[in-house]
C-alpha cells in the first residue's frame, strides 16, 4: 500500500547536461524517456573514444553549464564563456564509450574542444547523444524498452537528506550534497529509509529503485574547488561496506514521462523484504 501520508516529498532536483561537469538547480523539469530532459546529453572523450570524468580530472567540476532554450552556456574559472547549440551541423557520427556501452554520438565541433582541451590540458572532445541514438538499460536491472543517457548506468540517483545528515554527523568537516551528484533528493524520511525502496511515486511519475549506488572517488573531489581528499569514502566504509564497494543513494528508472517539481510529494509504493 501507498504511503501517501508519508511527509516524504522531493526537497531538491539537478540536471547534470554534461556528464561530469557541475550541475544545476531547477524548481522543475521535464522527464522524457531518457530521464531527466537534457541530463547528461553531452560528455567529453578522450582520443579513444572512452568517457573522461572527474575520476581523473577533478578540475572538471569547475565547469559550471547555464541550461538556455536553445544552447548551453558553458563557463570556467579564467575561461571566456562558450556557448553550445542544442541543434549541430551535420557530422559524422562518433563511436563513443561509456562503461563499455559503446553509444553513437555527435562531435559538438572544434570550437569546443580547444575550449574544453585547454581548461583540463588534456586532448578531448565534446559529443552530444541525439534522439536517434538509443542507449539501453543494463538489462540486468531493466525492462526492454528502458533508456538512459550518458550517465553511467541509471536515469536518476536518489539520495535523502536523513542520510547525509547520518554522514555529516560522523564526519570532521560536513559535506554538501553536491558531492554525491544525485537528481533527485528527497526529505522526510529516515536516514537510509531509500535502501529499502522499491517503487516510489514522486508526484506524476512512477519509478523502479533498482541498484544501489556504489560509490568512487568523484565523491572526494570538492566541487567548489576541484580540491581532492579521502573523505567521505573514509568514513563511508566504516559503515556502508557492503562486499567491496560503498553504497551511498538509490539509482532509479522512470515508469512515465511528465513533469517533477520540487515540494512534489513522494509516495513508498513497494519495499524490499530484506534489509540489502
Amino acid at each position: 500500500m501507498a504511503e501517501t501520508m508519508s511527509g516524504i516529498r522531493l526537497s531538491e532536483l539537478y540536471v547534470y547536461p554534461i556528464k561530469s561537469c557541475a550541475g544545476v538547480a531547477v524548481e522543475e523539469w521535464k522527464v522524457d524517456e531518457r530521464g531527466l530532459r537534457h541530463d547528461r546529453r553531452w560528455m567529453l572523450v578522450d582520443e579513444s573514444g572512452n568517457f573522461v570524468s572527474q575520476r581523473r580530472h577533478p578540475r572538471m567540476a569547475l565547469i559550471a553549464v547555464r541550461i538556455e532554450h536553445d544552447r548551453l552556456v558553458v563557463s570556467a574559472p579564467e575561461m571566456p564563456s562558450l556557448e553550445v547549440p542544442f541543434l549541430l551541423p551535420d557530422g559524422k557520427p562518433v563511436l563513443t564509450s561509456v562503461w563499455g556501452d559503446l553509444v553513437e554520438t555527435l562531435p559538438a565541433g572544434d570550437e569546443a574542444n580547444r575550449w574544453f582541451g585547454g581548461f583540463l590540458g588534456v586532448r578531448c572532445r565534446l559529443v552530444h547523444l541525439p534522439d536517434w541514438s538509443v542507449r539501453a538499460v543494463d538489462p540486468d536491472y531493466g525492462e526492454p524498452d528502458d533508456r538512459v543517457g550518458l550517465a553511467d548506468g541509471f536515469p536518476f540517483l536518489l539520495i535523502s537528506e536523513g542520510s547525509l545528515a547520518d554522514l555529516n554527523a560522523r564526519l570532521e568537516h560536513a559535506l554538501g550534497m553536491d558531492r554525491f551528484r544525485p537528481n533527485l533528493v528527497v526529505v522526510g524520511c529516515e536516514p537510509f529509509a531509500e535502501d529499502n525502496w522499491r517503487r516510489v511515486r514522486i508526484g506524476p511519475i512512477t519509478l523502479r529503485v533498482v541498484k544501489p549506488c556504489a560509490r568512487c572517488a568523484i565523491t572526494t573531489v570538492d566541487q567548489r574547488t576541484g580540491i581532492t581528499s579521502k573523505e567521505p569514502l573514509r568514513t563511508l566504509a566504516t559503515f556502508r561496506k557492503y562486499g567491496t564497494k560503498v553504497h551511498f543513494g538509490q539509482n532509479l528508472i522512470h515508469d512515465e514521462t511528465g513533469t517533477l517539481r520540487v515540494g512534489d510529494p513522494v509516495e513508498v509504493l513497494g519495499r524490499a523484504s530484506l534489509e540489502p
